[in-house]
């Protein structure tokens, strides 16, 4: 009888116990889970798990802040499940990208959750709105910190199911036909992405992001990379609503609640813009390069046709749908010239990509208010919210002075950025296209200013009471975005970092296979 064979697993399978801080890696993402299925079992205790919730979600903040402070200090974190080493094993790779991107989607949703209170009544809570909530969380946090670009593709189909759930809570008519359409673009979009995906596994033999990143450059001249990148553009291009794509964005985002608009508005277009940044920057450079020219007027277009839309549209949820397309141009023109003007267009995208999360949800969160004070959100039947509340006609325009790009509010540097990097790069036409795209976004605003605020009111309007659980989280929200603007100096450090490692990713590599052994 022959001896048993002893097989050497060490090339394969993590030995050595893994350091208790790399489990901030796939903390975010199991507390979410873990969250959304007690507050699941909570259905008949509305109010303990509405509190619940955001209790689950200030943790989600805590926990994000500490695995951002990691990566800041120490560089890439990877985490590899099932004591697998990559590419055999599933890979949490968190860099600073990933890393800013969750931290500012966990202050955009808690500043939702504590929104909800006043917004989501007994009956959406039993339907689930909370549940669902962590449920999207889990699907974005996961997107951020994923290492694999397959997982990327689980995430996103886990944010979109719970989206659907979102969208169509209260199922009314117009609900369900903005559901609709939501559902028929991103399904395209989702089946695009797979065989993407799919073509990529043919070609290197391979789904995780690090070893795809090495390997490109010796299969440039087998592979179809130039096909991939077309498609991982249109595809992601198509769920961050860039045109000719975007139609599907304000026709949907102004029917469901309306803090479930400001979520949508706030994260999930930035998960389309992260996934195209990651992988047409990080994975696949030279084909961005070639394709930077298309990405360019892809983003110049988008830029004014959202700020025409926003010129031209009554109602202010709308209005604001074509606000979120104008900025998703921003972040393409920023895409466009990462290879061009060094790391400018880049650390500008990943600038406005957090400054545009925490904006859009603020603007959202405003509409609400302004529905609650002012009975509507019409701009021809609105008028005189000036006269009933000083305090939040001034915290509107610090809004919508950001959404301008004006100084000294957080779109201003982002934009100077872009600006710079167009100019540098000889791109004159396109530094032209964000300027003008600001100034119809500028236009936009104040007319909804002069409309609805300065206006006299066609019938006198009650007294407002200030209620906290909507007051806070656009307070707080508002804080930021005046935050980012008069002390930009840290934010824009780590943008540029952010940048840095996308454009040369040696560290992330490294993270995932030490002294490179692939």
């Amino acid at each position: 009888m022959a001896a048993p064979t002893t097989v050497d697993l060490s090339d394969a399978l993590i030995a050595a116990p893994v350091p208790l801080a790399h489990w901030l890696a796939i903390l975010p993402v199991a507390h979410c889970i873990t969250l959304g299925a007690v507050l699941l079992m909570l259905r008949g205790y509305p109010r303990v798990q509405a509190w619940l919730a955001i209790s689950g979600l200030a943790g989600l903040a805590l926990i994000d802040a500490a695995l951002l402070a990691k990566v800041a200090a120490e560089g890439p974190l990877t985490m590899v499940m099932g004591r697998w080493l990559p590419p055999f094993g599933i890979a949490f790779t968190v860099d600073l990208f990933g890393a800013l991107m969750t931290f500012t989607a966990a202050l955009a949703a808690l500043a939702g959750g504590i929104y909800a209170l006043a917004d989501i009544g007994q009956s959406g809570r039993r339907y689930g709105f909370f549940p669902l909530l962590m449920l999207l969380m889990a699907g974005v946090t996961g997107a951020f910190l994923t290492g694999d670009i397959f997982n990327l593709y689980v995430w996103f189909e886990v944010l979109l199911i719970s989206s659907f759930g979102l969208i169509i809570l209260g199922s009314e008519r117009e609900q369900i036909d903005g559901a609709l359409k939501y559902a028929v673009l991103n399904l395209i979009a989702t089946t695009l992405f797979l065989i993407g995906v799919g073509i990529l596994y043919a070609a290197f033999g391979t789904l995780n992001m690090a070893d795809i990143a090495a390997r490109a450059r010796d299969l440039r001249g087998t592979a179809p990379l130039m096909t991939l990148a077309s498609l991982f553009l249109l595809a992601f291009g198509m769920k961050a609503a860039a045109f000719p794509v975007n139609f599907w964005l304000p026709a949907a985002y102004h029917t469901p609640r309306i803090v479930v608009s400001a979520l949508f508005a706030g994260l999930l277009t930035k998960v389309g813009i992260y996934a195209l940044i990651r992988v047409i920057v990080m994975l696949l450079p030279v084909e961005r390069a070639e394709l930077s020219p298309l990405i360019a007027l892809t983003a110049a277009a988008t830029i004014v046709v959202g700020a025409l839309g926003a010129l031209a549209e009554n109602d202010i949820r709308r209005l604001f749908g074509y606000v979120v397309i104008s900025g998703i141009g921003n972040m393409l023109a920023g895409v466009a010239l990462g290879g061009v003007s060094g790391l400018g267009g880049i650390s500008g995208a990943v600038f406005y990509a957090l400054h545009s999360m925490v904006l859009m949800t603020a603007l959202y969160l405003a509409a609400g208010e302004i529905a609650r004070r002012g009975g509507g959100f019409s701009l021809s039947a609105l008028g005189g919210l000036y006269r009933q509340s000083g305090g939040f006609t001034a915290l509107s325009l610090v809004l919508f002075l950001a959404a301008c790009g004006l100084p000294p509010f957080s779109g201003f540097w982002p934009k100077v950025m872009l600006v710079k990097a167009s100019l540098d790069s000889g791109a004159w036409w396109l530094a032209a296209a964000i300027l003008v795209g600001g100034f119809l976004t500028t236009i936009a605003f104040g007319r909804l200013f002069l409309l609805v605020y300065w206006r006299p009111a066609a019938m006198v309007l009650a007294p407002s009471r200030a209620n906290w659980r909507t007051g806070l989280p656009l307070a707080a929200l508002t804080a930021l975005v005046i935050g980012f603007g008069i002390l930009p100096e840290r934010l824009l450090a780590l943008s540029q970092s952010a940048a840095a490692g996308l454009v040369e990713p040696g560290a992330y590599l490294h993270s995932v296979f030490p002294g490179g052994a692939r």
